[in-house]
C-alpha cells in the first residue's frame, strides 16, 4: 500500500469518534431539531403578529407550511411535526382572540386550526418521505459506484494479495461511519494455518497477531459465526487483542472477526478493528432486515465480503486449473516420451543382445574377424544407446531447472578437433572441413556440454544428408561472442520448421534420411538449445545458399584478465 493511502487511512481513524452514530449524537440532533422548529415557528408568528396580517389575510397560517416543508426536507419528520404543533399553539396563543390564552371563542376557528395542524403534519410527512427516498437513492448510487470501483480495481489486478488489499481499503473507506477503522483478511496457507494476507493500515508482512487471536480466528473458520475480541486492560493495544468474555462492549477499540462464506464453506476471516463504543456492526446474515437502514448497511457490507470471497475462490480455481494443466502436459509428455523413445531404446538393445548371443554360442567357431565385427557392433550400439539416454536425462534436467554449466576456460578449436576425432566412426565416409581463425581466444564453457552440442549437430547432419555429401564446421569471432556453425549439403529445412526443429520430439515432416541411418527421437536439437541457453548463448537454423542447412550457435566471449583480443 502506498504511503499516502496509509496517511489518509490514519486521518480517517482520527475522525471516526466524531462520525459514529451513537445515542449521544441522536440526542443532540433531537435537541437541535426542536430548537430550530421552535425558533423558526415563533419567528413566523412574530412577523404575522407585528404586521397584523391576521385576520387581514385569513389563510396566512399557511405561511407556517414553508417552515414545516423546509424542516421536513432538511432535518426530517421529527422537526416537521414539532414545528406543526408549535405553529398550532403559537397561532392560537398570539393571533386568535382572546389573545394570550389557549381558548377559542368561535368553533370555525377551532376547525381551521385543526385542519391546519393535520395539513401541516401530512405535508411534513410527505416531504420527509420524499427526503428519505432521495437520501436512499443517493445512498444506492454511492453504493453502486463503490461496488463498481471495487470490481474495476480488483479486475485490473492479477495478484490475490493486491486484490484483497484493495477490498480491505474499500471496507474501511465505506464503513468508517459504522466504526470500522481497520480491516485485515486472513486466509489459510497450504498447510491449513491462518495467515494475514492483507491489511488496510499496515504492511501485512509486519503485522503480528497474538496466538489467542489466531486461535479465535480458527474458531470462526470452524463455526462460521462472528466472534468479538475485547481488551480488559487500560493499555490500548491497537492490533493485538485477548479474548475476554463480558456482557457489555469495552470502551476501548475491539476486534470483530467475520467469517467469509463460500456456500457452506468458510474460506477466510475478515478482522475488523472497531472503534470503542461503536454500534453493533456487522451482524450475522440471518439477522439482516432490509427494511431497516442499519441492516441495509449490513447487507451492503456483506456484498463487499462476498466480492473478496469470490476473488479467493477464483484464485483457488486458477491454481487448480494450473495444476490440472500441468498434470495433463506431464501425462502428454510422458506418453510422447514413451512412444518416441521405446523403439529407439529397443533397437540398440536388440543389436547388442544379438551380437553378444552370437559370441556366446559354443557350437560355432567364430574367426577373429567375425569376433571383431561383433565387438564393434556392440560398441557402436552401446555408444548410440549412451547418447540417447544422455539426451533424455539432459532434457529432464533442462526442464526441471537442474542443469547448470560448470564453466572453465577452454580453447574452442581444441574442443572441435576432439569431437571430430572421437566421431571418426560416424564421419568416416564424409569430407569434414573445419574453418577457423588461428588466434581464437579461450571461452568459458562446460566441456562435456558443448561436446554434446557439437556431437548432436554432427549426428543430425550425417543422419539427414546423402552419404558422400560434405560437412563444414566454421568458427567466427565478434567483440562479444564466438559463433560456431555446422553446415551440410542435404535437402535443407522447410521455412516453417526452422524454429520448431528445436522443440522436443519434433521431426521435420517429409524429411528424407539415409537408408542406413536411424530416425532420431527429436531430442537432439532440443537438448542443444537447452545447453546453449544455459551458457548464455543462442542457437538457430538457416537454409544454406546452394542447398543444405546450417545450424549456428553462439557463446558469450569474456576476456581473461590481462588478455585482450583484437
Amino acid at each position: 500500500m502506498a504511503e499516502d493511502d496509509k496517511a489518509e487511512a490514519m486521518k480517517n481513524i482520527q475522525q471516526v469518534l466524531f462520525l459514529g452514530v451513537t445515542e449521544e449524537h441522536r440526542t443532540q440532533r433531537i435537541i437541535i431539531d426542536a430548537c430550530l422548529a421552535f425558533l423558526l415557528t415563533l419567528l413566523i408568528t412574530g412577523i404575522i403578529y407585528l404586521a397584523r396580517l391576521y385576520p387581514a389575510i385569513p389563510n396566512i397560517s399557511f405561511l407556517y407550511l414553508l417552515v414545516v416543508l423546509g424542516l421536513a426536507t432538511t432535518r426530517g419528520l421529527y422537526a416537521a411535526v414539532i414545528a406543526s404543533i408549535i405553529a398550532f399553539l403559537s397561532f392560537d396563543f398570539f393571533l386568535v382572540p382572546p389573545f394570550f390564552t389557549f381558548s377559542i371563542q368561535k368553533s370555525e376557528e377551532w376547525l381551521a386550526l385543526f385542519i391546519f395542524l393535520v395539513t401541516a403534519i401530512i405535508t411534513g410527512e410527505l416531504a420527509s418521505a420524499l427526503r428519505r427516498r432521495a437520501e436512499q437513492a443517493t445512498q444506492r448510487e454511492k453504493e453502486t459506484r463503490a461496488l463498481y470501483e471495487l470490481v474495476n480495481a480488483t479486475t485490473n489486478e492479477e495478484h490475490l494479495e493486491r486484490q484483497l488489499d484493495i477490498v480491505a481499503h474499500a471496507i474501511v473507506n465505506n464503513f468508517l461511519t459504522a466504526g470500522v477503522i481497520d480491516c485485515a483478511i486472513l486466509l489459510p496457507d497450504e498447510h491449513g494455518r491462518l495467515s494475514l494476507r492483507a491489511d488496510a493500515l499496515q504492511d501485512a508482512a509486519h503485522l503480528q497477531l497474538s496466538s489467542d487471536e489466531i486461535k479465535t480466528a480458527e474458531s470462526v473458520m470452524l463455526e462460521g459465526r462472528i466472534i468479538d475480541f475485547y481488551t480488559d486492560t487500560d493499555k490500548v493495544l491497537p492490533f493485538r487483542f485477548r479474548r475476554v468474555v463480558q456482557a457489555t462492549p469495552s470502551a476501548h477499540n475491539y476486534a470483530r472477526l467475520v467469517p467469509m462464506h463460500q456456500g457452506q464453506k468458510v474460506v477466510g476471516v475478515a478482522r475488523l478493528l472497531m472503534a470503542g463504543g461503536s454500534r453493533r456492526f456487522p451482524i450475522e446474515r440471518a439477522l439482516i432486515d432490509e427494511k431497516k437502514d442499519l441492516n441495509h448497511q449490513n447487507a451492503f457490507f456483506w456484498t463487499f465480503i462476498d466480492q473478496a470471497t469470490a476473488m479467493i475462490e477464483r484464485a483457488r480455481l486458477h491454481r487448480e486449473s494450473l495444476q490440472i494443466e500441468l498434470l495433463r502436459r506431464t501425462d502428454a509428455l510422458r506418453a510422447a516420451l514413451l512412444s518416441s523413445v521405446s523403439h529407439d531404446l529397443r533397437t540398440p538393445l536388440s543389436s547388442i543382445k544379438a551380437a553378444a548371443s552370437s559370441l556366446l554360442q559354443e557350437d560355432v567357431e567364430w574367426d577373429e574377424e567375425s569376433k571383431k565385427s561383433f565387438a564393434q557392433a556392440i560398441e557402436k550400439e552401446t555408444d548410440r544407446l549412451n547418447r540417447l539416454v544422455g539426451n533424455i536425462l539432459d532434457m529432464s534436467r533442462i526442464e526441471g531447472g537442474a542443469l547448470k554449466a560448470e564453466k572453465e576456460w577452454y580453447p574452442i578449436d581444441e574442443l572441435i578437433h576432439d569431437v571430430s576425432g572421437h566421431m571418426q566412426g560416424v564421419l568416416r565416409d564424409r569430407n569434414v572441413t573445419i574453418h577457423m581463425p588461428d588466434d581464437l581466444p579461450p571461452v568459458q564453457l562446460d566441456y562435456l556440454q558443448i561436446d554434446q552440442v557439437i556431437t548432436n549437430l554432427l549426428e543430425n547432419a550425417v543422419r539427414y544428408t546423402p552419404p558422400d555429401s560434405p560437412i563444414d564446421i566454421s568458427v567466427d569471432v565478434t567483440d562479444s561472442e564466438i559463433r560456431v556453425s555446422v553446415a551440410d549439403r542435404g535437402p535443407g529445412i522447410p521455412q516453417s520448421d526452422l524454429e520448431r526443429i528445436f522443440d522436443k520430439f519434433y521431426r521435420v515432416s517429409g524429411a528424407t534420411r539415409r537408408a542406413t541411418s536411424i530416425m532420431g527421437t527429436g531430442l537432439g536439437l532440443a537438448v542443444c538449445r537447452g545447453l546453449i541457453e544455459a551458457h548464455g548463448g543462442r542457437i538457430w537454423a538457416e537454409n544454406r545458399p546452394g542447398g543444405g542447412a546450417i545450424v549456428r550457435f553462439t557463446l558469450p566471449l569474456e576476456h581473461i584478465e590481462g588478455h585482450t583480443h583484437e
